[in-house]
């Protein structure tokens, strides 16, 4: 083979390379967001596990992790550290009460930021 055909060939790997890289690393995103999705709804079970023990709700979510010292019946942990951030390693938002019922779980997606769209927005308890 010639030099030519040696680069020619040397050129259209990295092109293909290139192309199953692009869609690989654009799964993660997705992958992640799908994670997000259920380490909210797994979280908000676990913070009715806490109100069913307890009597009421946590102050916040660190409760799950460590007792208060203010929660007769108390029989955690209900979560470990780690299960209080999302996937891209940010905080889940936690408000009790929330706007609807009587918590809101939010993460706020990949950027961090309140509102956005595709893997920017919200993940909230439903």
């Amino acid at each position: 083979m010639s030099l030519l055909e040696i680069i020619i060939v040397i050129v259209l790997i990295g092109a293909v390379l290139t192309l199953v890289g692009s869609r690989v690393l654009g799964g993660a995103d997705k992958g992640k967001f799908k994670i997000a999705q259920a380490q909210v709804q797994t979280l908000a079970g676990k913070v009715e596990s806490y109100q069913l023990d307890t009597g009421s709700l946590p102050a916040k979510l660190d409760d799950l992790v460590t007792q208060p010292g203010n929660a007769a019946g108390w029989l955690g942990p209900y979560a470990k550290p780690a299960e209080l951030k999302d996937p891209w390693g940010h905080a889940i938002e936690y408000q009790a009460p929330g706007e609807s019922q009587p918590f809101d779980l939010i993460s706020r997606g990949k950027d961090g930021q309140p509102g956005g769209d595709s893997y920017n927005a919200d993940i909230k308890y439903e």
